[in-house]
């Protein structure tokens, strides 16, 4: 069970990732149940919340990875939670990936989540992004603007505008 577990992980429990690269048919002879898939899932947005770092989001791309095959709203509500304690103290480029990441994980979560947690999760998000507008470009050593594709304090407020759109498209298909 602990090689299904392994494979299970690894692959964020997707399974055409695991049929591409040949290991389906060995995860399959494990017979896993649904209930232990599910007990990993958890495990893993467990693990993934408490690797929320505002030096480095890798695991906030995890929570990404883990929505696409296992649409939980608690993903959501741990990144937005993580999100409004943490990312107003961080620089320009780390709130646009964070803001733009949590509109990811709303969109793939949105349809098992309740309507609340949805707006909460706007909300947040918007706060974000028009903080960025509305502040002088701060950029800690290490995020050059080019690396995100962004050329200036101008492109920066534009992703973020754009981004802003997209929250509102959400909510408009909320009514």
């Amino acid at each position: 069970m602990q090689r299904a577990k392994e494979l299970f992980t690894n692959y964020f429990g997707n399974y055409f990732q695991m049929h591409k690269n040949g290991l389906l048919e060995e995860y399959k002879t494990y017979e896993v149940t649904k209930e232990a898939e599910t007990q990993w899932y958890e495990e893993m947005i467990a693990n993934e919340v408490k690797k929320l770092s505002i030096r480095n989001w890798d695991a906030a791309l995890q929570c990404v990875s883990i929505a696409k095959n296992y649409p939980d709203s608690k993903i959501v509500e741990q990144i937005v939670a993580f999100a409004s304690r943490h990312i107003m103290s961080s620089d320009s480029i780390v709130k646009l990936m964070y803001a733009e990441l949590m509109i990811e994980i709303i969109k793939l979560v949105k349809a098992n989540t309740a309507i609340e947690t949805l707006h909460k999760a706007y909300k947040e998000t918007a706060l974000i992004l028009e903080d960025i507008i509305s502040k002088p470009l701060i950029i800690d050593p290490g995020h050059e603007l080019q690396l995100f594709g962004l050329k200036d304090k101008r492109s920066l407020n534009l992703r973020a505008a754009n981004s802003i759109e997209s929250i509102k498209a959400l909510l408009a298909s909320d009514q």
